[in-house]
């Protein structure tokens, strides 16, 4: 080995530790979040429903979106113990938009992170269920003093939140999706719906960030850009892997974009043009986090396996 690839390796090992240690307290608060106990006003946990949400998100995967504002709030010096709920919240709306996606009326789906998907494991009206209960979740999490003292910060998490996983967000990405199947999309028009889609929720973990650490507005507006360019690099690197990974790396179902005749813009403009596109989308986040120097090192990588992950 080349004694200028054992650092990169160094590197990458470091950030999966860090990136795993993160998720393993994302799944410990959520744990917290989603036991039986009725929680203020709340006079009952369905069991059946419990189990379908606890189903639903805490089954694993890489929780880059909570990991993501984490280490923007850590970035900008904020480090408390809110930050963990604020990235629980945002991991339950990503897992109800999972469990809605997977539904027979939409993508689906019998396989989500190598296991049974909720409407699989339990039924159609249980999984739209724990979807609309873990959405709910969220905006109660986000609302608590336990995530921050002051009220405004809430409030911007709350308004933000619903922004971005809403009709001009998330939801409205997914019915542009839909509308799109079977049917020729310009390129600014598949990114348009990419950026909602996916690129939301994964622009308002970067955003959520700022607003925990109470941010200046030019720092909230570099991070907010990072989190706009990595949201369409990661769409990028999931339409590759649907046509060139298998179902047993992805833990879902390969080959659903093509099946479905998705509007992506790998279908539009292929494979190597898609991963140029992608390589200099990361070029130009490492450049929009520049002025963050070093204390960017860690946002820097996640860019990185954001567009080269296999899985």
């Amino acid at each position: 080995m080349s004694q200028e690839s054992q650092p990169e390796k160094t590197q990458t090992a470091n950030f999966e530790e860090r990136l795993q240690n993160s998720a393993d307290q994302i799944e410990t608060t959520l744990r917290s979040l989603l036991t039986d106990a009725p929680r203020g006003t709340e006079q009952l946990r369905p069991p059946k429903l419990l189990a379908a949400m606890q189903h639903g998100v805490l089954n694993g995967g890489k929780r880059i979106r909570p990991f993501l504002i984490v280490e923007v709030a850590r970035m900008l010096g904020y480090d408390q113990a809110g930050v963990l709920r604020a990235a629980s919240a945002l991991e339950c709306v990503h897992c109800y938009s999972l469990i809605h996606d997977d539904l027979p009326a939409m993508d689906d789906d019998d396989l989500r992170r190598g296991k049974p998907t909720v409407h699989v494991a339990f039924d159609e009206a249980t999984a739209i269920l724990a979807g609309d209960s873990l959405l709910t979740l969220a905006f109660d999490i986000l609302a608590d003093e336990a995530t921050h003292q002051k009220a405004e910060v809430r409030a911007a998490l709350v308004l933000g939140l619903a922004q971005n996983a809403g009709i001009g967000g998330m939801a409205g990405g997914q019915s542009l999706d839909i509308e799109a199947e079977g049917r020729d999309r310009t390129e600014a028009e598949i990114r348009q719906m990419q950026a909602m889609k996916t690129g939301a929720l994964l622009r308002y973990a970067c955003e959520a960030g700022a607003i925990l650490a109470e941010a200046s507005a030019k720092e909230q507006a570099a991070v907010t850009r990072f989190g706009t360019i990595i949201g369409l690099a990661f769409q990028l690197a999931d339409d590759l892997l649907d046509v060139t990974a298998t179902s047993a790396q992805l833990g879902k179902t390969a080959g659903k974009d093509l099946q479905s005749h998705k509007a992506t813009l790998v279908s539009l403009n292929g494979v190597d043009a898609t991963r140029e596109t992608l390589n200099s989308l990361i070029l130009e986040a490492e450049e929009t986090l520049a002025p963050f120097a070093n204390k960017a090192d860690v946002l820097i990588a996640t860019a990185r396996f954001i567009a080269n992950r296999q899985h």
